[in-house]
């Protein structure tokens, strides 16, 4: 089992930058793949961006340009940096793991899931 808790959210400012963070703990020599995904209110789950154990990263549409994910050289914190932040990036952000090397991308729902933590945008 692996557990995550995600950190970092709040508000910020319409233009603004945050930088979340996801602690993983307990079998965390399982983990290949790392991700963030959000869900705004009323919306779907959207998978922003996924990096695997060696470092490879993949994004989603939503994610390009403006999003940067990265772990720590543990491989045990997981970041997204957020910048240029819109309205629309107002959701709940959560991080994932799984331990597949085939399924490790955004359009994939990977199986282990952290709590969340929310962002709210104020222009």
């Amino acid at each position: 089992q692996v557990q995550l808790v995600e950190s970092g959210g709040g508000s910020v400012q319409d233009g603004g930058s945050l930088r979340l963070s996801c602690a993983a703990s307990g079998f965390t020599y399982r983990i290949y793949c790392m991700g963030w995904f959000r869900r705004a209110p009323g919306g779907e789950r959207e998978g922003l961006a996924t990096i695997d154990r060696d470092g490879r990263t993949d994004y989603a549409e939503s994610g390009k340009g403006r999003f940067t994910i990265s772990q720590a050289n543990t491989k045990n914190t997981l970041y997204l940096q957020m910048n240029r932040l819109k309205p629309q990036d107002a959701a709940m952000y959560y991080c994932a793991a799984g331990s597949s090397r085939n399924y490790c991308a955004p359009k994939y729902v990977l199986p282990d899931w952290g709590k969340g933590t929310l962002v709210t945008i104020s222009s």
